[in-house]
């Protein structure tokens, strides 16, 4: 094999973020293992690269070991919306939690390179705004969501005692708010969930006032800015954030989708969620400075890009992973 192609697994793979990875990596001539549990991803995400000579579809669990000899891993299976984390939320804490473990045992046994997803939800409901990646966080860790910011902290810090400890070459990525095509349009996300309602022409549900804000990724930066930390010198752990630090309120939110569908749906208001943050913006100078990296997708042009592609799928091939609702 050539120095330049490498053997990279990808857990999660077949999910939202972990299908356009894989896509990228089998353009690039890379190996590619794709490993998922199908608890919230689609096959059809990565059914047109099953042909391929460097794509290899694996049906696993990662809070189970996985062997097999790479160069690289990404480390991306996890339920990431709370109305999926939250249904099982001993299972999301196992996910976080074991599948890091197997992962970087895995990276440690092969000298592998490891790429962590982690999540803006680490810094929970921030006193801080915007968040730089020194801030610690405001997290309740008996809360409905802790499953997940808990379990993704203590990813975050197996990650880096496995690098002290071992010599692990490791790096952490902390994602923010991001869409497009492949989203799952059950998966119970701010902008899925708006889009599949304004096509339907039903109303639009915004929970609390729609005054909290966040900061939304098009996949196609998220994924660069994943790319260029994995390709970056080893002296580059991060934690890095990644996204896009262009702040709105899920109102606004809610009246582009409205705009740019030309639905007829009507925004109705529903009770706050429990630790709902109020708040989510990146600081991305680290990613610029040591990355070279921003956002050059704004939020209409990647709407109208994800609009186009929930107008495109027959819905009825999909069904909801849950019947759970976000407390």
């Amino acid at each position: 094999m050539s120095k330049h192609l490498k053997r990279i697994l990808i857990t999660g793979g077949a999910g939202f973020l972990g299908s356009h990875l894989c896509q990228r990596m089998v353009d690039a001539g890379h190996d590619v293992i794709c490993l998922d549990n199908f608890f919230t991803s689609q096959k059809s995400n990565i059914a047109h690269l099953l042909g391929k000579p460097n794509f290899e579809l694996v049906r696993h669990d990662v809070t189970n070991p996985f062997m097999a000899e790479v160069d690289e891993i990404y480390n991306l299976a996890c339920p990431a919306s709370p109305v999926h984390y939250q249904y099982n939320a001993i299972k999301t804490v196992k996910t976080s939690v074991m599948g890091a473990i197997n992962m970087l045992g895995l990276a440690k046994r092969t000298k592998a390179k490891i790429f962590q997803a982690s999540t803006s939800e680490v810094y929970g409901d921030p006193e801080i705004h915007p968040q730089p990646e020194s801030y610690r966080g405001c997290v309740n860790p008996i809360g409905l969501r802790a499953c997940y910011d808990e379990g993704k902290r203590c990813a975050e810090t197996l990650f880096f005692d496995y690098h002290r400890q071992n010599g692990v070459n490791i790096r952490v990525v902390r994602i923010f708010n991001t869409y497009g095509p492949h989203m799952h349009p059950y998966d119970g996300r701010v902008v899925s969930n708006f889009i599949i309602q304004a096509i339907q022409n039903q109303d639009i549900t915004i929970y609390g006032d729609g005054s909290q804000t966040r900061s939304f990724c098009y996949v196609d930066d998220l994924i660069n800015g994943f790319i260029k930390l994995m390709d970056a010198p080893d002296d580059v752990t991060g934690p890095i954030n990644i996204g896009n630090p262009g702040e709105f309120t899920i109102k606004q939110l809610a009246e582009m989708v409205i705009e740019l569908t030309g639905s007829s749906s009507k925004i109705i208001n529903m009770p706050l969620p429990k630790d709902d943050p109020t708040q989510r913006k990146p600081v991305i100078t680290q990613a610029q400075e040591k990355l070279g990296w921003e956002p050059k997708v704004d939020l209409r042009e990647g709407l109208t890009k994800t609009i186009a592609y929930f107008k495109s799928i027959n819905l009825d091939d999909y069904r909801k992973p849950t019947d759970h609702e976000v407390q």
